[in-house]
């Protein structure tokens, strides 16, 4: 029996979570780290360097070629947009040359757009690549992001005591909703604890931050997408029932288009990231990404499930010689029985695919009435199904079939 029983995320327990009205459901953007890096060197490299007009391009993209239309809202900005000190009077001074209009305009152009601006900054002394961290500057910086018009505030974790986070995150983000304008809050307080061997208060994690990251930062390989993965999987006891509306773990960006991931573990990162109620956060240069990957950051089917109001963060049901089978419950709902998105993982590596065969009754598709099931990858729609029904899929060595198994309702006679 493959199915396993979701007490823990589908029970009406209660939360005390933060609800500043933001990220309803998770997040979807653009962000820079991951593909750009550090890259201040706008004199040899001005075309990739950190600067404003980088992000105006990428902003001006991401309306054009579609990508605004199917959700991908927020422009975010990650470390090194900073100079290296403070104003005289301790406010925060982007980088002169690099954005010589400074973070305002940018700001305002982003909007112009139609789009929403995220900034970076870190709980520590410096941000992760030595620029000038919040300590000491809390409040001052939450007004400064407010008068900026700022819509998202990722706070790093370098230069920091992880035992302060408790204390340190919660007052930031207290700080936040306190400017009066509403400012999405990415936290890095669990992963810096967990790194340190400290159990993350989730239940207070929760109360103060829109989304957190769990894990390790993500780098351009397949085995780190698989290493994030195995981490969601095993600890998804802890993590899962963490997940829900405005409150989203965070497994980090996706890498789909640069360098490292093939066009199959590419649609594997974006199903997983789906089932795990993830935000999608792209970190791609998208003046030169490949057709074929911009139509997987694009699937609005896909996009449908991460972004599926019930909010429930999806579980790996099934694991076993490099077969995974990850299963999220999703609306629509009848009665007690709820729709499924399911990811059939092949981990294998040996050059061809595996068959999976299983009845959708070993998946925990239980209505008699049956469900319509449809493959969101291939757009073939298999009809409906009914418990007993043997379904059979095709998977490639490091690749995923994707199906939506959506419940039905009897029909009267």
């Amino acid at each position: 029996m493959l199915a396993t029983v979701w007490i823990i995320l589908l029970s009406s327990t209660l939360c005390k979570c933060l609800d500043n009205g933001l990220a309803k459901t998770p997040p979807m953007g653009w962000l820079s780290w991951e593909r750009f890096r550090c890259n201040t060197d706008c004199v040899n490299d001005p075309d990739n360097c950190i600067s404003e007009q980088l992000f105006q391009t990428m902003t001006d993209i991401v309306v054009a070629d579609g990508y605004a239309s199917v959700g991908y809202e927020y422009i975010n900005i990650d470390d090194c947009w900073l100079e290296k000190h403070r104003s005289h009077d301790g406010k925060l001074v982007a980088d002169r040359k690099r954005f010589p209009n400074g973070i305002k305009a940018l700001s305002d152009y982003i909007h112009s757009r139609g789009l929403k601006f995220g900034i970076y900054e870190d709980y520590g002394n410096y941000t992760c690549a030595g620029y000038p961290g919040i300590i000491g500057y809390e409040e001052k910086d939450a007004l400064q992001f407010a008068d900026w018009n700022v819509d998202y505030v990722k706070l790093d974790g370098c230069y920091a005591l992880p035992y302060d986070m408790d204390h340190g995150y919660s007052t930031f983000g207290r700080l936040l909703n306190s400017t009066g304008k509403s400012m999405v809050y990415s936290c890095s307080w669990p992963v810096y604890q967990i790194y340190a061997g400290i159990q993350p208060n989730y239940s207070a994690i929760q109360t103060h931050c829109n989304l957190w990251r769990n894990y390790d930062d993500i780098q351009d390989s397949w085995a780190s997408v698989e290493n994030i993965i195995d981490y969601y999987g095993n600890n998804q006891d802890v993590i899962a029932p963490n997940a829900g509306p405005g409150h989203w773990n965070d497994p980090d960006m996706l890498i789909i288009g640069n360098f490292g991931l093939s066009y199959e573990q590419a649609k594997t990162q974006f199903a997983i990231w789906s089932i795990l109620a993830a935000p999608l956060l792209m970190s791609v240069d998208l003046r030169t990404i490949r057709p074929q990957f911009k139509h997987i950051l694009q699937n609005r089917k896909i996009i449908a499930v991460d972004q599926d109001p019930l909010g429930i963060q999806g579980r790996r049901i099934y694991k076993h010689k490099g077969i995974e089978i990850w299963s999220r419950p999703i609306g629509p709902l009848y009665q007690n029985f709820y729709s499924y998105a399911i990811a059939f993982v092949n981990r294998r590596t040996d050059g061809t695919p595996s068959d999976i065969s299983v009845t959708l009754k070993e998946l925990g598709l239980i209505n008699f009435s049956g469900y319509r099931v449809e493959d969101l990858y291939e757009n073939v729609d298999y009809g409906v199904l009914y418990p007993n029904t043997k379904i059979k899929v095709k998977v490639n060595p490091s690749g995923v079939v994707m199906l939506k198994g959506e419940v039905q309702y009897p029909v009267d006679l």
